[in-house]
């Protein structure tokens, strides 16, 4: 299983190196970097939390005792996280007050899910995909923050725990569903990579809408303001006095 998984795992790795330069930038700032180090705190230490309560539901006694140590991995990461940011904080000074968004889209799978009335097949293949794409992810961090050691370190530490979450969700997943579990997984995929168009798509459309927006106030705008000016030129000033024709307010004691 180990090498089946190790292929999985470069494949993955093999499609975020195409955004190594995109990853580098974003690390090479100790502000993003901090920012980044702070929001994967919240996302580890959130999937921690959605995968103790799968535990706590499942029948399962040998997936409940996986998905407690699982749980523990994750919330022992987000204090890793944690941490490490708070110490660049303080030796940098930096401010963590604008944080990026999700930084792993779809977070461990189980956001979308409700783990009380979902079987564990899906909840396997949903953390079996989302823990292959962090894999693969913090494979390219670990190598894009080489002139950080203790990041680095994090993030080796952080990997290896992903590479055996991927091989135990997979495995697992065989065990339970060994007629379906292609196709779970292949489902819990599509899922997840609809989302992430979702997002893009999402972004795209404020960005449009600001480009949008910002070619009305500066195009269109300009010769309204032309002419309101131009029509303010021609009214008279001072009072302009009204012809009173005997006509009184109904509602007026005047």
């Amino acid at each position: 299983m180990l090498p089946r998984a190790a292929m999985a795992n470069e494949r993955v790795a093999r499609v975020d190196q195409l955004m190594r330069p995109v990853h580098r930038w974003i690390w090479g700032d100790v502000n993003r970097r901090v920012r980044k180090l702070l929001a994967f705190a919240e996302v580890e230490t959130g999937g921690g939390r959605d995968i103790l309560r799968a535990a706590e539901v499942t029948p399962d006694p040998l997936l409940r005792r996986l998905y407690l140590e699982h749980a523990i991995d994750e919330l022992h990461h987000g204090d890793l996280f944690r941490q490490r940011g708070a110490a660049l904080l303080r030796a940098h000074s930096t401010s963590p007050a604008s944080r990026s968004g999700n930084p792993l889209p779809g977070g461990h799978g189980l956001d979308d899910l409700h783990v009380e009335v979902e079987g564990d097949e899906r909840v396997l293949a949903f953390l079996h995909v989302a823990e292959k794409a962090a894999a693969g992810r913090f494979a390219v961090y670990r190598e894009v923050v080489n002139d950080d050691p203790a990041t680095r370190a994090i993030f080796e530490k952080i990997l290896r725990d992903e590479v055996f979450h991927m091989n135990y969700t997979y495995m697992q997943l065989t065990r339970v569903a060994p007629e379906t579990y292609r196709r779970r997984v292949w489902r819990a995929r599509a899922t997840r990579l609809w989302k992430r168009y979702l997002g893009l798509a999402m972004a795209c459309a404020e960005l449009i809408g600001t480009v949008l927006l910002t070619l009305q106030y500066f195009v269109l705008l300009p010769p309204f303001a032309w002419l309101a000016r131009r029509a303010a030129r021609r009214e008279p000033l001072g009072w302009t006095p009204i012809q009173n024709k005997g006509v009184r307010s109904p509602t007026s004691q005047y």
